[in-house]
């Protein structure tokens, strides 16, 4: 079997990438599971804690358009330069993971204290919305080299379970993340705090995320030893020596296989019905449930703690899925793939009309499965069709795909949200039907291979 230090030499013909160890696979996305910790107590309480320091409902949309427009920016840039980057020892991804690793510890240790500093409500809110972008743009730079590693080191065949590893850490990550202010509750951490001010429990939580998001990231950067410029040259047929052509990221997008629009088209349906679950899904639950929309009232952050273990369900769920999902071979991608988002769009629907609590776990164990598929089939089926040259740059790109329709959603909820009568319940039907335009999209979609 071959191993990840095994030497090449750098010719004009491509290599076959070697068959890597089960462990090497592991230990390339290891740190994801810390990264997605980050984004996941961000998805599960970014609507709370907005909403516990003041923030007016109807405007929430506002507050969920920045961190997707860091990543738009981000993350192409972040391809684009690690594709040019090699530093000894680090190599061409991991220097962007540490940075990114670092400055995402800092703000996860302010963006649940907004609210604790005596600061005005305004001022609450302005701090957190720069906060909450800055925690974005970090968490962005450090996911996407464990993306491109993958691309960049992993052979066709193992590249689907690759990326089903990388989708089972980030839903192990979820579920933790979801549950912390739960169990602290349980364990006699405050879930209750003055008016303005995000409970311990939520405070808590991200203290606890910015440390395993260190620890993960460190067995990813001390244990995979990324393939050297030769290697690496050699592996995706480049000229190692010749002068390297300088293309815009405009060009590259010009001249983007035909997959990478149309698995483009069901992100964006998908993307915008999961943005409107992380704006409203705590309002929700807390107005279906327990009859409250009052952010300040304990019934509320009850409301939040529950809407972290039904995000905990939805990640145990995808968790399920991605295995299941691991073992569909390539010419069956497509089904699967829209049978799992009709499913989740069933999830979201159901949403509008269940009233226990308990009822809502089956609703979310949907939306799990639905998560399962968008975290697996793109990334497999976009690699899978292209070379190895601009491989950062294009994933960095495609990121758009998922950024692009937060946003969109988020500046149509200006105007959904009142036309529904302002109610959250809704918006979460709209995410329903949105699902299922994804999935009938996903017919479009002709997978090509680089051989």
């Amino acid at each position: 079997m071959a191993t990840q230090s095994d030497q090449v030499s750098s010719t004009n013909t491509m290599r076959q990438l070697p068959k890597l160890p089960i462990s090497i696979i592991w230990m390339i996305s290891f740190g994801f599971l810390g990264v997605q910790m980050a984004f996941a107590l961000q998805s599960s309480n970014m609507g709370r804690i907005f909403q516990t320091i003041g923030a007016d409902p109807n405007s929430l949309g506002f507050f969920f358009i920045l961190p997707p427009l860091a990543g738009l920016i981000v993350q192409p840039i972040v391809g684009y330069l690690s594709d040019r980057t090699w530093i000894p020892k680090l190599g061409r991804r991991v220097p962007y993971l540490i940075v990114g690793a670092l400055v995402a510890v800092i703000v996860m240790c302010l963006l649940p204290n907004s609210g604790s500093f005596g600061f005005t409500a305004v001022v609450a809110l302005t701090f957190a919305s720069v906060t909450i972008l800055f925690m974005d743009v970090a968490s962005n730079v450090a996911m996407q080299p464990f993306k491109m590693m993958v691309g960049d080191m992993v052979n066709e065949e193992q590249k689907g379970f690759a990326y089903s590893i990388q989708s089972f850490l980030s839903n192990s990550g979820a579920v933790l993340a979801s549950i912390f202010p739960f169990v602290l509750t349980l364990l006699g951490v405050s879930n209750t705090a003055p008016e303005g001010v995000v409970p311990r429990s939520v405070v808590v939580s991200f203290y606890v995320g910015a440390v395993i998001l260190v620890i993960c990231c460190l067995f990813t950067v001390l244990k995979v030893k990324e393939y050297s410029p030769a290697e690496y040259a050699a592996y995706h047929g480049i000229k190692l020596n010749a002068k390297k052509e300088k293309v815009s990221m405009f060009a590259l997008l010009r001249k983007a296989p035909k997959i990478f629009w149309t698995i483009s088209l069901v992100q964006l349906f998908c993307w915008m019905g999961f943005q409107y679950l992380w704006t409203y899904g705590t309002g929700a639950i807390a107005d279906n449930v327990w009859s409250t929309t009052n952010a300040a009232s304990a019934e509320y952050q009850t409301a939040g703690n529950w809407f972290g273990i039904l995000s905990a369900v939805q990640a145990i769920a995808a968790v399920i899925w991605s295995l299941v999902l691991s073992r569909i071979s390539n010419n069956h991608h497509k089904p699967w793939y829209a049978i799992s988002l009709l499913i989740g769009a069933i999830g979201f629907g159901s949403i509008f009309f269940v009233e226990s609590q308990n009822l809502l776990l089956v609703s979310f164990f949907c939306i799990g499965i639905a998560w399962a598929s968008m975290m697996m089939f793109p990334f497999t089926m976009l690699t899978n069709a292209l070379s190895g040259e601009n491989m950062g740059t294009y994933l960095g790109l495609f990121n758009s795909s998922i950024c692009i329709p937060q946003i969109i959603a988020s500046c149509a909820s200006f105007a959904l949200f009142p036309l529904l009568g302002s109610s959250m319940p809704a918006m979460l039907l709209v995410s329903g039907v949105l699902l299922v335009l994804g999935a009938l999209s996903v017919s479009v979609v002709k997978e090509t291979y680089i051989r």
